[in-house]
């Protein structure tokens, strides 16, 4: 039996011929990552196994959850891991004035390429599966060991294959594509499996689309997302990269435990209702209820604070104004973008419209700061979980959509469809 793309890539890191789902392995990581939430808890198992770290160019530490800090306590947290990396003399380490969102900065930075097995201590880490790398998240223990050995064990997942094929029309993007399938399978869909996107399709779909997509491969349950890499993935890590990389693709008799197909063409824009990425809902489902009053937008986070991400969102808010009853908070995912937006004019956009233009962090996503709801409050955001009490009071509600749908509610003070605020 034929191995996944996900497959392959475990087999060559574990030194095998072939593996098959379900088996154990030790597999060797190129990239071993924590943030300023994980990272402190890792340190202290890691000083029980070594004394140094693997490899101080594959152990990357991303302070971007609390930070600038937001109190005391992650102050102390940012301290212990910025000493760490001193102490270690880590290669990356990304902190204000040079940082970013962790999923954003490493493969801005060139850190994650094609064929590699990467992990982190934050469940987003699948992000990096759009390059075509076995990315995938771990708890703090796991992150330590890997910091220490370079080496971790595995259960090879098994794989559901969703074939795209079609363009997607005006005003979809990738969010509106995940949210779509995760409504179609379900949030546990995916259950430790590698969710696997191949067809045609997806040459109409810009790496941002791809990144967003495999970001929220967790939502479904998987063990990681991972795309075919094509030449629109190549060209991104030559820009970006000087690493060498390699593509894996599935062989023609690989097992899938299922095949969703996809029509692109058929997906409109798509908003997940709390309290579950998979309550799907379709902007048309939306339109035929009474209108979604809402308090706050969010454009930014891992998910969506790409520049396609800004630039989507500047399209629909240009020229016009933000409602009264409505906050909004745009957060560019590192400062390269950030830059960017200031140089192509983005950045008077959002203000002019009134919205809040924030330095790179998390900031809101899981109630950290920079935009914390209270209770009865509703919020459209472009972030990738809508958990009860996600975003602060366990009473207040979370609806993820495009940025595009973010900003256009953001103008009609409801949840609304951006085909009808104006063209893109």
């Amino acid at each position: 039996m034929g191995m996944t793309m996900t497959q392959k890539i475990l087999a060559a890191h574990a030194g095998l011929d072939s593996v098959e789902a379900g088996q154990l392995i030790e597999a060797k990581l190129d990239v071993v990552m924590a943030n300023d939430i994980t990272g402190p808890m890792a340190v202290p198992v890691f000083r029980q196994m070594a004394d140094k770290v693997f490899d101080k160019d594959k152990v990357i530490l991303v302070p971007d959850h609390f930070t600038p800090n937001k109190d005391i306590k992650s102050a102390e947290n940012s301290k212990s891991i910025r000493e760490f990396a001193k102490e270690q003399g880590l290669t990356h380490y990304y902190e204000v004035g040079q940082m970013g969102i962790e999923h954003a900065i490493l493969p801005e930075k060139g850190i994650t390429v094609a064929g590699e097995c990467i992990i982190g201590a934050d469940s987003h880490t699948c992000t990096y599966g759009a390059l075509g790398a076995f990315s995938t998240g771990v708890g703090t223990t796991d992150i330590a060991t890997g910091m220490a050995t370079g080496e971790l064990w595995f259960k090879v997942p098994s794989a559901i294959k969703f074939v795209l094929t079609g363009k997607p029309g005006p005003y979809v993007s990738g969010k509106d594509i995940i949210i779509h399938i995760i409504g179609r399978i379900g949030v546990d869909g995916a259950l430790y499996k590698s969710m696997e996107f191949v067809g045609d399709g997806i040459a109409s779909l810009t790496m941002d689309d791809r990144f967003t997509m495999a970001n929220m491969a967790i939502e479904a349950g998987a063990k990681n997302g991972i795309f075919l890499v094509d030449e629109k993935a190549e060209e991104y890590m030559k820009e970006h990269s000087d690493k060498e990389y390699k593509i894996y693709e599935a062989d023609a008799d690989a097992d899938y435990d299922a095949v969703v197909e996809v029509d692109l063409a058929k997906v409109r824009p798509t908003v997940a209702f709390p309290h579950l990425p998979g309550n799907a809902k379709t902007i048309d489902e939306i339109e035929a209820m009474e209108p979604i009053k809402i308090d706050q937008v969010v454009i930014g986070s891992c998910t969506n604070g790409r520049m396609e991400d800004m630039r989507r969102a500047a399209a629909v808010l240009k020229g016009r104004k933000v409602h009264p009853d409505v906050r909004v908070m745009v957060i560019p995912a590192t400062q390269k973008i950030y830059k960017q937006c200031i140089k192509e004019g983005l950045v008077d956009i959002f203000i002019d419209a009134g919205c809040a233009f924030n330095t790179p962090s998390c900031g809101p996503c899981m109630g950290g700061h920079m935009g914390v709801l209270a209770a009865g409050e509703k919020c459209v955001s472009t972030t990738n979980r809508n958990f009860v009490g996600r975003m602060g009071h366990v009473d207040s509600l979370i609806y993820l959509a495009s940025p595009e749908v973010a900003a256009a509610s953001a103008i009609a003070g409801c949840i609304a469809n951006p085909e009808k605020v104006g063209d893109r």
